[in-house]
């Protein structure tokens, strides 16, 4: 899907920034470091000390948006003797900096995850850690936590460690830079394995059946002064690039799982069979062939999210996965229930420390179970407190209350027109078959529909809707259409 950006008149961006900074002191988001956390950083990077072990003779690379600044992950591939892939990952080590009980220690837990607003950004770690010392920049030797896959020549991994080690990144890449280096032929080899070790990895995942959903996501962006909301279509890289991280954080699931004490990231598949039934009929009502004997998971990856039928489904599929959670066990008392039903395997977050807290404590466990070593006290004593603590992360809803802020802003003086529109949701099943969900190509924007012309809203359809409403300041359907 082509990007389309959004130009927005003075008055809609000063709404806009407004309802950000109300939005942003009603979840009560952090927007500086106490001194003492300022200063208790300073002090960690002051004292670090460095791995024994020197991997700085491997050429890493990251891949990450432009102008990041908290890499969190680097990579270095490369062929085996006698064939098959060897990946070498390096995730960056905050525990280096980070000691528990630390102002730093403590102002993580508060925070929990680093969040993303269009005009700012608000990360989980001080500066000089997250864009200085502990970030993976390029050509600066960095303490990092350096996993070693070896994989078949179909993919299929076959052994797994990770270590402490001193890595030096040798460029920062973009994906879109990425992906042309790849298409035209002018990468290293390293970036080039990525392609051939991504496509296997998405093989390995269709035959486990996991489920990669391609939806477009709506990106709201502040760029020259000004604010744009579009769809963004994920190119090949980024999911080639995914396939590294779900790797890693399947074979830390395993070998938290082998040594009896971890952290999960669980979800359980789908049971009830009328949402089961009722994906088949929608799909049916969509005109989209689901043959007897086909997956969800193999279907879905047929579909083309710039297809409106392709993408009502996409949207009401994805709505109706259960929520993923953190399940925690140890001295062997291994949970019941182990699997992620989306990823089809017992899966982690351990790739993202920068940005999330749970990934420092899960990667020093691997860590320190590849090292025959009992997990430390810190890690012990803050383990049931993870589960607790990730939920109180205000990501998901700062996420979420920011694009309706954004679509309300961009349509914010187009009250009264009327837009083509595809309906990708109804209330049908809760007694309510005029209410819905209506996708808009252009401007980017999701939003609440209401029939009131007396006619039932159609799974699919292609309509002309008008906007009755689009106020930021709304308390709830921030922007709302009306069948004309």
């Amino acid at each position: 899907m082509r990007r389309r950006p959004m130009h927005m008149s003075a008055e809609a961006q000063a709404a806009l920034r407004t309802a950000l900074e109300e939005l942003r002191a009603e979840l009560k988001v952090p927007l500086s470091f106490p001194k003492r956390v300022l200063k208790a950083a300073d002090k960690a990077v002051a004292e670090a000390r460095m791995p024994d072990k020197d991997a700085t003779h491997l050429p890493f690379f990251t891949i990450d948006p432009p102008k990041s600044k908290d890499l969190d992950q680097a990579m270095h591939l490369e062929r085996r003797p006698g064939g098959g892939y060897r990946v070498y990952y390096a995730i960056a080590d905050v525990a280096t900096f980070v000691r528990a009980g630390s102002p730093l220690d403590i102002e993580a837990h508060d925070r929990i995850e680093t969040l993303y607003f269009p005009d700012l950004k608000v990360p989980l770690h001080p500066p000089a850690l997250s864009e200085g010392a502990a970030s993976l920049l390029p050509n600066k030797d960095r303490p990092a936590l350096l996993w070693q896959h070896d994989l078949d020549a179909h993919g299929n991994l076959t052994d797994s460690s990770v270590s402490r080690a001193v890595i030096r990144s040798r460029a920062q890449l973009d994906y879109a830079g990425a992906q042309q280096a790849i298409d035209n032929g002018t990468a290293e080899e390293s970036l080039a394995l990525l392609r051939e070790i991504g496509e296997l990895r998405e093989a390995v995942e269709v035959a486990r059946g996991g489920i990669s959903v391609n939806l477009p996501d709506q990106e709201v962006t502040l760029e020259d002064g000004s604010f744009r909301l579009r769809y963004v279509a994920t190119l090949p890289v980024e999911g080639w690039n995914e396939q590294i991280s779900l790797m890693t954080g399947m074979s830390a699931a395993q070998i938290m799982l082998d040594t009896g004490t971890g952290i999960l990231r669980t979800q359980r598949e789908q049971a009830d069979q009328n949402v089961v039934k009722r994906l088949h009929d929608i799909a049916k009502a969509l005109g989209i062939v689901w043959r007897p004997g086909t997956s969800y998971a193999t279907l879905v990856r047929k579909l083309d999210p710039r297809n409106q039928q392709h993408m009502a489904f996409l949207s009401e599929a994805t709505s109706t996965m259960l929520k993923a959670e953190y399940t925690v066990f140890r001295d062997n008392q291994k949970p019941a229930y182990t699997m992620h039903a989306a990823i089809a395997a017992p899966y982690t977050h351990c790739t993202a420390p920068l940005r999330r807290l749970v990934d420092r404590y899960t990667g020093e466990l691997c860590v320190m179970a590849c090292a025959d070593k009992a997990p430390p006290n810190w890690v012990l004593d803050a383990l049931y407190c993870i589960p607790c603590d990730t939920a109180r992360s205000k990501s998901g809803l700062a996420d979420r209350q920011t694009v309706d802020l954004a679509e309300a802003a961009v349509l914010k003086d187009r009250v009264g027109e009327v837009f083509d529109a595809a309906v990708i949701d109804t209330d049908a099943e809760r007694g309510r078959p005029r209410e819905g969900k209506v996708f808009l190509a252009d401007p980017a924007v999701l939003a609440k529909v209401v029939s009131t012309n007396g006619l039932d809203l159609q799974l699919g359809s292609s309509i002309r809707a008008r906007l009755k409403r689009a106020d930021p300041a709304a308390d709830e359907d921030k922007v709302l259409f009306t069948l004309p």
